[in-house]
């Protein structure tokens, strides 16, 4: 009995070490719980977002079908947390009645899964009218999954009765993102529908480009605490505690970085990188993988994947020298010239503008204040470079045709990636590239601001070792 009553607190005590210790290494808690909110999220975009972007677009009927391992863009946007890939082939049709009139409040948007599940009840899930066994462990007999011309046929036979006016189908030569539709699936469509209804098949770009687009505002929240975890990654990367000048080679920092978000149960869409740069010495004298020394520049491009989400970041980091204990003024001022960058790109994006149409205004704005920079600013959200408008790429900086033509619209998040190089007199006049990338949000209202901050002063490396 005295034991028992040793043993408790001591029990107690662990438990709650425990607990701490999940909450710190589950971030954004269990995936049970994420997927969770995620469905949430799924169900409030297909009655607000969807039925919004197909009447800007004035589309009243609306079809994706696909195939397994070969997914629409789309496809993540539409489905349940829980479901991985398509259901051998699933079309997805969506019909609004109320497209060609202004909607009353109430009137959604039909959602019709020929094939595949309900996910979750946001369709309606329409299976096979031939029955058979149920599978292992099931005693009952079930309908049979719709397949191979039956499927193409329930198409046909679903507009015949509803009769759109156009059929809206992903197919793009411009957006990846609305370039979905499989010339397989395209073909087997068309022998379907027959001539008349073939004749209404309609590609509209922007539909499935804004739908992928455009994030709620409970996303919003969501996305502030990934870039706190991205922040924090990096606070340690760029520390004593990772980084031992001398002896720490840049890859040896991106793999801990990427150790680090798999020990936190969180994914990422790319290898992170790790650079330096160093007085006196170009990029091909460093090499690609070089041991970091004291008085180098840092810089990382790291982003993580949570909750299906994605971030992009690139900081700057300084290590410093025996005695110093600030980073020289001239490498500040490096800084600063890109954070002016990145208020001047911050101050042009707004709804109703086209990235080309940013893009020019930017630059024009950064030659008045004499920065030598280069803007290649592209949304983000469901994808890492996202679905809308790029605000020009890296060797593209007198504007984007196609891709930088589309228009910010509210609810759209971006990377806000730049450079601004900058003469550094205690490196005898070289340059320093000062590169950054911080998420932005366009809010509901249009005003844009910081996902979460952005970075004003280096990251700094002391080390322990005189």
């Amino acid at each position: 009995m005295r034991l028992a009553k040793l043993l408790l607190p001591m029990a107690a005590l662990a438990s709650s070490a425990l607990a701490q210790d999940v909450k710190l290494n589950r971030p954004f808690g269990t995936l049970r719980e994420q997927a969770d909110m995620q469905q949430r999220w799924l169900q409030r975009r297909m009655e607000t977002v969807l039925p919004a972007m197909m009447r800007k677009y004035g589309v009243d009927f609306w079809v994706v079908p696909m195939r397994e391992y070969n997914e629409d863009p789309v496809f993540t946007s539409i489905v349940s947390p829980t479901t991985f890939a398509a259901r051998r082939r699933t079309i997805y049709v969506f019909h609004d009645k109320c497209a060609a009139a202004p909607a009353p409040a109430n009137c959604s948007v039909d959602r019709i899964a020929l094939g595949g599940t309900s996910q979750g009840g946001v369709f309606q899930a329409v299976r096979s009218t031939q029955t058979a066994a149920g599978p292992a462990g099931s005693t009952a007999a079930r309908n049979a999954e719709l397949w191979g011309d039956e499927q193409w046929q329930v198409l046909k036979n679903l507009v015949d009765e509803r009769k759109p006016k156009a059929i809206a189908v992903n197919s793009s030569t411009i957006f990846a993102f609305a370039d979905g539709l499989s010339s397989g699936e395209m073909d087997g469509m068309k022998k379907a529908l027959g001539a008349e209804w073939v004749s209404k098949l309609k590609s509209i770009d922007g539909l499935a480009v804004d739908f992928i687009a455009a994030r709620l505002p409970e996303e919003e929240v969501i996305f502030k605490k990934m870039t706190d975890v991205v922040w924090g990654i990096i606070d340690t990367a760029f520390s004593n505690m990772v980084i031992t000048p001398g002896v720490t080679r840049t890859e040896d920092v991106v793999w801990w970085m990427r150790q680090r978000v798999n020990d936190l149960g969180l994914g990422t869409w790319f290898q992170p990188s790790v650079s330096v740069q160093r007085m006196g010495a170009t990029d091909a004298d460093l090499g690609a993988n070089p041991i970091i020394q004291r008085g180098d520049v840092l810089h990382c491009d790291f982003g993580i994947v949570a909750h299906r989400l994605n971030t992009d970041t690139q900081h700057m980091g300084y290590v410093l020298r025996v005695g110093e204990t600030d980073v020289p003024a001239g490498i500040k001022k490096a800084l600063e010239n890109s954070n002016k960058l990145q208020d001047i790109v911050m101050s042009e994006i707004r709804p109703g503008r086209s990235g080309n149409e940013i893009l020019k205004s930017s630059r024009d704005a950064m030659k008045a204040q004499g920065i030598d920079g280069t803007v290649y600013t592209h949304p983000i959200g469901a994808h890492g470079h996202g679905a809308g408008p790029l605000i020009g790429l890296w060797d593209y900086q007198d504007g984007v045709p196609g891709r930088g033509d589309h228009k910010v619209i509210p609810g759209m998040w971006f990377s806000i990636e730049l450079q601004a190089t900058t003469p550094v007199p205690e490196w005898n006049g070289q340059g320093v590239r000062s590169a950054q990338e911080e998420d932005a949000i366009v809010a509901a209202d249009g005003k844009i601001r910081w996902g979460s901050r952005r970075q004003t002063q280096y990251w700094l490396v002391r080390p322990l070792v005189p």
